[in-house]
């Protein structure tokens, strides 16, 4: 049955401005619709445009049954493109949280035995169904914000059975729920505690035992490392990507959140995504930029560490770096599924406007993934995949916060 949303105070169609990802000036472009409609079949966007214009459309002469939407004051926009989360975990890390308000830092909270390794236990003790009920719930928390694609990443488990658990759990949570899911090993997450003194042959079980096996299975299209002090040096991180290409998965990769990496040889590798990219140097930058590698930055997290600092956004947007938004929903550094407050972070502590923040979390975050074909921008043809707020600007998505604001979400044209 077709679906029609009609009335929208403002509808963000972010009509395409070419295949790549936008930056600069381009970030500020919405593409507004006044009095916008949009018409839904068979869980495609079949028109697009004033309320007047889509009533004309020659399915609407043909169609009997009909579920119309009012949106009037409402904002009616793509779905958010969440590209970087990390919900196969099993418990919260309130160890983790209570040491750091008293002062710990990262290295210290991993060293007295919190931090990523902290979770491995519940996630290697948990079935595979315990697993997949907390991803799902994740999903379901996630699309009641407006998010309807979600990058999610094994991690926790830091053995070839354990992340193919976690992978497992990510491909069954994403059949039961409408929205769209790209699953990503991170099996070089950190090094895992029976590895401590050996770290080359964890690197050596990444590469040859977990990244096969997860592309034989076809559990993974894209594999993650996290390139940082305490965790993968650059050379580690390039050799587990490059198999990663070798067995035809996509990459991306943790990069300069806590301190500088040189970018150069990650990029030779043609990663979809950089994330986090706190402490990238102006001649990096100036390098990313020339590519279509998307620049992920992760406000949550460092609002969540309480940190002084925030990712670079001005800077990277003002020299041409494309930018998207995400989560980082995980159980230590971002425990949120909410894209509404990332973008209230992005323009508060980022100085990003919210028409830029908007751009980052939708259109940008689909390149992110490579999906910006389908996904991304409300343009017939594409998926129907459409949140609704109550709000009648647009500016008001990134100005409430701690209230969801999201009334209706669609996913191929279905109610999450």
């Amino acid at each position: 049955m077709p679906t029609l949303l009609t009335h929208a105070a403002q509808l963000l169609t972010l009509r395409s401005c070419g295949n790549g990802p936008r930056r600069g000036p381009q970030m500020r472009e919405l593409g507004i619709v006044e009095d916008g409609a949009v018409l839904v079949s068979d869980a495609k966007i079949a028109a697009v445009g004033t309320t007047d214009e889509v009533a004309k459309h020659d399915l609407l002469r043909s169609t009997k049954d009909l579920e119309e939407i009012d949106c009037r004051d409402k904002v009616v926009l793509p779905g958010f493109v969440d590209s970087h989360t990390h919900p196969a975990f099993t418990t919260p890390r309130l160890i983790d949280f209570e040491k750091r308000i008293v002062g710990a830092s990262y290295e210290e909270i991993a060293e007295a035995g919190g931090g990523i390794r902290s979770s491995l236990r519940g996630v290697r003790e948990a079935s595979a169904n315990e697993l997949s009920q907390h991803v799902l719930g994740a999903l379901l928390e996630m699309s009641a914000q407006g998010t309807t694609t979600v990058e999610a990443k094994s991690g926790y488990g830091l053995s070839v059975e354990t992340e193919i658990k976690s992978l497992e759990a990510i491909h069954h949570a994403a059949r039961q729920w409408n929205g769209t899911v790209v699953s990503t090993l991170l099996g070089a997450h950190v090094v895992p505690p029976e590895f401590r003194d050996k770290p080359e042959e964890y690197v050596r079980i990444v590469c040859d035992e977990m990244i096969p096996a997860a592309a034989s299975k076809q559990l993974a299209q894209f594999v993650d490392v996290f390139c940082e002090r305490g965790a993968f040096t650059a050379e580690q991180s390039q050799r587990i990507l490059r198999a990663a290409v070798e067995h035809g998965l996509g990459v991306r990769a943790h990069v300069c959140q806590l301190t500088p990496t040189k970018l150069q040889p990650l990029l030779e590798l043609h990663p979809a995504s950089l994330d986090h990219m706190d402490y990238v140097s102006d001649e990096d930058t100036s390098l990313l930029a020339k590519t279509d590698t998307v620049a992920t930055l992760l406000p949550a997290a460092n609002y969540f560490l309480g940190l002084p600092t925030f990712p670079p956004a001005r800077k990277l947007i003002d020299a041409g770096v494309a930018l998207a938004l995400a989560t980082d929903y995980n159980p230590g550094t971002a425990p949120t599924p909410s894209m509404p407050l990332v973008l209230s972070l992005a323009c508060t502590h980022m100085k990003m406007t919210p028409a830029e923040a908007i751009t980052a979390a939708t259109y940008n975050g689909a390149c992110a993934l490579r999906l910006q074909h389908s996904k991304g921008s409300l343009e017939s043809g594409k998926e129907a995949d459409i949140a609704i707020f109550e709000a009648e600007d647009y500016r008001e998505l990134a100005y409430w916060f701690g209230v969801n604001r999201c009334c209706v979400t669609l996913s191929g044209g279905m109610r999450q």
